[in-house]
């Protein structure tokens, strides 16, 4: 019996007519269902195995008479095969669901989490968004599994392309770290960031700025001057921070609660180090007279040096941008006291074990690294009053004898 098929109006136009669902046929088992609230829905009919079974094809008018034909063929193509399209459809649901929880990102995420909380809180977040600026965009909802090295590399390529050759090269150990994680955990088999070495831009890396040791006196009578031409909570943070050779960031995050004062320690909690170790600052008697100028500076609030909200420190930028105007841009960095303090006092006799734990270069070892922290401390203790002494030495233009870490 030949079947009259539907036009788009009679789609249109169609209503229940008084039943609960009226199936309007199509032919090839293609139906559309009128409901008695005004939706419509295409089904598909078919039979397997002597059962009768169903499909959902979509809502019309979403899904059009002719996209309906053409879904109609497509299932009916499963059919000639011998599979149930129904089956079919939740297995690659299934499928879908499964890729979507092994996806690049999702993995990624799962290894942040894990990794987060042993780093400081600035690379956390600059792992984080080396992912979600550079990679999740093009690879997140890949299955990793499924990514190849040439699309891992043309993520990469996209970065050198700006220019940015150094942060090719980090995003890519990063993405080594979220495949070996993969592999443990069993979502992938292979390591892609191997694939890739030699295959990125060579880059050159650069080292912060740092003066020379015959260039330090001059740098520390310009600071002194500092009051001059800005703050005088900038001119101390730059000279405590030379005094302590800390890193900056552990610096202008420093909080009044951190410092012994009557024993003149100075205490960085575990959670602000780059190691995640507590670390020791014997306190210089020049350091303690810095503090108990930017006490009153402080005016309460609880970090030593804070901004002009005193509930927030002062800005990472703040003690470079000084360097700036006192004519240092391209020449020192705050990180580069320590560069020139590790050099004069290596160079001039002191234990170099002393010095590298005074520098927090800790050991990895989380249970060593808790011994570490205290190590030396009497030594570490005359090693920074000398160092004190000599810098003051320098600002005045003394004749400054060598500090000679063996006589301490």
């Amino acid at each position: 019996m030949a079947i009259n098929l539907l036009s788009d109006a009679q789609c249109r136009n169609a209503t229940c007519e008084g039943r609960k669902i009226r199936k309007l046929s199509d032919g090839g088992g293609l139906y559309l269902w009128v409901l008695d609230d005004g939706s419509k829905y295409w089904r598909l009919r078919y039979w397997l195995a002597g059962k009768e079974k169903s499909l959902s094809l979509g809502v019309y008018p979403s899904v059009g008479l002719k996209d309906a034909r053409s879904k109609r063929d497509e299932q009916r193509k499963v059919l000639g095969n011998s599979l149930d399209p129904s089956a079919e459809r939740k297995a690659a649901k299934l499928k879908s669901q499964v890729a979507a929880a092994n996806s690049f990102e999702k993995v990624a995420n799962e290894w942040y989490a894990k990794q987060a909380h042993t780093w400081v809180p600035h690379h956390a977040a600059d792992v984080l968004r080396r992912l979600e600026g550079n990679i999740y965009p093009s690879l997140g909802r890949r299955p990793i599994a499924d990514i190849e090295a040439p699309e891992l590399l043309a993520a990469l390529r996209k970065i050198e392309g700006r220019g940015a050759y150094d942060l090719a090269h980090r995003v890519l150990q990063v993405c080594g770290q979220v495949f070996r994680y993969a592999i443990a955990t069993g979502r992938c088999k292979h390591d892609l960031s191997a694939d890739l070495r030699g295959a990125l831009t060579p880059h050159k890396k650069l080292h912060q700025a740092a003066v020379r040791p015959e260039e330090l006196p001059d740098l520390l009578r310009a600071i002194a001057t500092y009051d001059e031409v800005g703050s005088k909570q900038t001119r101390l943070a730059l000279q405590l921070l030379a005094q302590t050779f800390v890193r900056t960031n552990e610096l202008i995050g420093a909080e009044w609660a951190e410092f012994k004062l009557d024993n003149a320690l100075w205490v960085i909690p575990a959670g602000r180090m780059k190691m995640k170790t507590e670390h020791i600052v014997p306190l210089s008697k020049q350091a303690l007279s810095m503090l108990a100028e930017l006490k009153e500076i402080a005016c309460g609030s609880r970090y030593v040096f804070p901004g002009r909200n005193p509930e927030k420190p002062i800005s990472n930028n703040t003690m470079l941008f000084a360097l700036y105007r006192l004519g240092y841009k391209g020449k020192m960095t705050g990180h580069g006291f320590r560069a020139v303090a590790s050099t004069i006092l290596n160079e001039t006799g002191f234990n170099p074990d002393v010095i590298e734990r005074q520098l927090a270069h800790c050991e990895r070892n989380e249970i060593r690294g808790a011994y570490n922290r205290a190590e030396y401390i009497k030594e570490r203790a005359r090693m920074m009053q000398h160092w004190a002494d000599y810098l003051d030495g320098l600002v005045k233009g003394a004749q400054v004898l060598l500090l000679h870490g063996n006589a301490a």
